[in-house]
């Protein structure tokens, strides 16, 4: 396949053009924001986007207009924006994921799971941990499995409750928590806390390298190739049902 990577200078854009490489694949198009990505995504075949929030629309409005597969890791949209860039996101092949890497998404599927068997009075807590340069906050990833917790247990994101400070009261059985940490080099740590009366189940991801989510978003791009148009998951790719 030929690739462009949008948000090439990035970590994430030098990693994914080391796997791209040693998979085989040409990088036909390096994209930083301000290039013309039009220019650099005509002679690809997908574009590799890990860049930043504010450039996903015109990222996915020039890949729809030249017909290009995208493969999307960039994070911090609100719920307006998400919704507005997935119905462009219908005109070609999109997969588009908080986080590609293989663990990351078991810990998702694992956690969804257990969701849908504990009881409701089983509590809920995540946690995740980044590098002291990550700009949003909770993570795409913390995002991702607050999701695998609401949807099985019927609750909405208005459950979430994002940190605790001052008088909160008792602690209420839809409540999901959710925390975020920052510092040092931490390329990403999730947890999944399940905590009842008498016991507790924790599922947990660390991850040590930034190639995990360039080899997933380099398996995403050619399991999405020849596809036809439509939104997928990184289970789609994963067979994660």
């Amino acid at each position: 396949m030929n690739i462009c990577i949008n948000g090439f200078k990035g970590r994430m854009g030098a990693a994914i053009a080391d796997e791209a490489a040693s998979s085989g694949h040409t990088i036909t198009g390096e994209v930083d924001i301000g290039d013309d990505l039009k220019a650099a995504l005509s002679d690809s075949d997908v574009v590799i986007d890990f860049s930043f929030h504010t450039v996903t629309q015109s990222v996915f409005e020039a890949a729809a207009e030249l017909g290009k597969v995208v493969i999307c890791g960039t994070t911090g949209h609100t719920q307006e924006q998400r919704a507005k860039l997935l119905k462009i996101a219908q005109a070609m092949p999109t997969v588009w994921a908080g986080n590609y890497s293989i663990g990351v998404n078991l810990l998702c599927y694992l956690t969804e799971k257990a969701a849908e068997i504990l009881p409701l009075s089983c509590n809920a807590e995540i946690t995740e941990m980044h590098h002291n340069m990550k700009k949003d906050a909770p993570s795409g990833t913390a995002l991702m499995l607050a999701e695998s917790v609401l949807g099985p247990r019927n609750l909405s994101y208005d459950d979430l409750q994002n940190g605790r400070e001052g008088i909160l009261g008792e602690r209420g059985e839809r409540e999901v928590g959710m925390h975020s940490l920052r510092g040092g080099d931490v390329v990403g740590d999730h947890s999944v806390i399940f905590a009842d009366i008498g016991e507790r189940v924790e599922l947990i991801h660390r991850a040590s390298s930034r190639t995990i989510f360039a080899r997933g978003a380099i398996r995403a791009a050619e399991w999405a190739f020849g596809k036809e148009a439509g939104v997928y998951s990184i289970r789609d790719v994963l067979g994660l049902k």
